[in-house]
């Protein structure tokens, strides 16, 4: 069978839900028995997401093999269950750094070198290439940004071109739009969408489905008018209204018939739609047996898609529980104020993470959680940076190395019981230079980290320049800190934990990118776990209800 291409483009507004739509579609078309791979493809001139401001772009996935991209692709993981690399994720920077360097070698033979047909070609390339080397019989592609911006053009031509170079019985296309909500009615107004769509066909491009973001339901009246002014068929005006969760979000769509409009447009035969294990993931995030607050401190907390894939990781760890994960984001230079502020965010909390990050702002709030955590029996969870902060922590109130300090924020400190890597040191340009991708991890028997993982051999993805710094291993062991992970050749801490603690673990690495809603990760399953026990005590948000109900006695 030839392979399938289904490009889903996004019009009206940025971040109006291609991700997830994409990862949905791929999610119902592997349910069906189909192999699946999924691509984004980014328009921004970056070579990859790794430089980028979480701030700005949110948060920056990271594969097996060390690519820095973008967060859908971290949706794609989590919804399709594969594991993508470097070939799933495609920029304007990389494209051009191919076509530059061909040139200069003389690939062209003293060619005109053009958008089109160079760009447009490598592009292209770029979209086969990922699909061969994957074997999958449907390549679902995302195409960045919003239809009309102009960095966005040689990517629409390419996937334009391409339904001409597979053949039309192979190439589909999914418009992802708005249908906004005005006026003091919340009336629905199609006119946009109608935009967008024009915009597209001036391009070349007649979508083939139409998923249409909204607020409230559209009428059938209002699909009809969808239909007849963007030419599209009314079966193909999916409604993509608003979800409580978006695990939610590959039911509704299956209900709407949006696979089954998929393999009627490549002739392919209908698999069977097994949703069940879907449907119960679902079922557990809306009526949970238990629920628990897991503070997630942090420096980017006030773009909840900073720390995307640590979210959704506690939610995968709630539903392996039974349990609704409640995320309470905490910036962590609130936590440097004062007493009152650690309190107010952290006394009520049934769990603690602490997350990764880069840089000197708010490390002392990170510190304060970590030291309220260790001395109140509260579950934690270091994440990368987290680690650090929780062997600076230790080293500072435990092991009395007053100065200790990580020489990522102070290069000159006296005890730097976190130092930069040795390969690292000389090292100038920051994209794709650090420590990335997956890693073999030797798991000490006896600890919780072996409890956890009920291995002694793990593999765990990366993204870091510093590390624990041998000079103080001895010391730190002796104040009670377990190296409970190690390189196989025991030069590197990759897992620290405590003793006499029910539940305090770090993890140089980030076990978020793993998780899976329905195979959620072990350090998140056990940290909700213990989260419950830790409630079971009368702690946490258990003592929090007690303190209301006695006030209303």
């Amino acid at each position: 069978m030839s392979t399938k291409y289904v490009f889903v483009t996004g019009g009206v507004v940025s971040s109006v839900g291609k991700g997830i739509t994409t990862a949905c579609l791929g999610r119902l078309l592997k349910n069906r028995g189909f192999k699946i791979t999924v691509q984004k493809l980014d328009p921004y001139i970056n070579v990859d997401a790794g430089t980028m401001n979480p701030f700005q772009h949110g948060e920056v996935f990271v594969t097996d093999d060390g690519a820095e991209t973008d967060l859908d692709l971290g949706h794609y993981e989590r919804f399709v269950d594969e594991n993508l690399s470097q070939l799933s994720n495609v920029t304007t920077g990389r494209i051009y750094d191919t076509v530059i360097r061909k040139e200069r070698r003389g690939d062209y033979l003293g060619g005109t070198v053009q958008v089109i047909p160079h760009i447009t070609d490598e592009i292209k390339n770029r979209i086969k290439t990922n699909a061969d080397q994957t074997g999958a019989d449907i390549s679902i592609v995302e195409i960045g940004g919003t239809v009309g911006d102009i960095e966005g053009l040689p990517f629409l031509e390419a996937i334009r071109q391409f339904k001409k170079d597979a053949g039309p019985q192979n190439v589909m296309y999914v418009h992802v739009t708005l249908i906004p909500s005005v006026g003091p009615w919340n009336e629905l107004k199609t006119k946009p969408t109608q935009h967008s769509v024009g915009k597209l066909r001036e391009i070349g491009i007649q979508p083939d489905v139409l998923i249409c973001r909204t607020k409230k339901t559209i009428s059938k009246e209002m699909r009809e008018k969808i239909s007849l002014f963007c030419d599209v068929d009314i079966n193909a005006v999916i409604e993509a209204k608003d979800a409580s969760t978006i695990y939610e979000i590959p039911l509704q769509y299956e209900d709407d018939g949006l696979s089954d409009l998929v393999l009627k447009k490549f002739g392919l035969k209908d698999g069977k739609a097994d949703l069940s294990e879907w449907r119960k993931i679902v079922d557990i995030i809306k009526k949970p047996k238990y629920k628990a607050t897991v503070a997630v401190v942090g420096k980017y907390v006030d773009n909840g898609d900073a720390y995307i894939s640590l979210g959704e990781a506690v939610r995968h760890g709630g539903v392996a529980n039974d349990t609704g994960a409640q995320v309470r984001w905490v910036d962590s230079e609130y936590l440097e104020k004062s007493d009152e502020c650690l309190m107010e965010k952290l006394g009520d909390v049934d769990a603690i993470i602490v997350a990764g990050g880069f840089g000197a702002r708010g490390v002392e709030g990170k510190v304060a959680a970590i030291k309220y955590a260790r001395e109140n029996g509260v579950p934690f969870l270091g994440i990368c940076f987290g680690l650090h902060w929780a062997v600076v922590e230790v080293a500072r109130h435990v092991c009395k190395i007053k100065h200790a300090n990580t020489e990522e924020v102070d290069p000159n400190t006296p005890d730097p019981v976190i130092h930069l890597l040795p390969e690292q040191e000389g090292v100038e340009d920051k994209g794709a230079t650090m420590r990335l991708g997956l890693y073999p991890c030797c798991v000490q028997d006896g600890t919780l980290a072996s409890r956890l993982y009920g291995s002694d051999l793990v593999y765990e993805r990366h993204r870091h320049r510093f590390e624990v710094n041998n000079a103080y291993r001895v010391k730190l062991e002796r104040g009670g800190l377990v190296c409970s992970g190690v390189s196989p050749d025991y030069r590197l801490v990759e897992i620290v934990e405590i003793k006499n603690h029910p539940f305090f673990i770090a993890t140089q690495f980030h076990p978020e990118f793993k998780s899976r809603p329905n195979r959620a990760h072990p350090l998140f399953a056990g940290l909700l776990k213990a989260a419950l026990e830790y409630q079971q005590k009368g702690k946490g948000s258990a003592a929090k209800t007690v303190k209301v109900t006695a006030a209303a006695k």
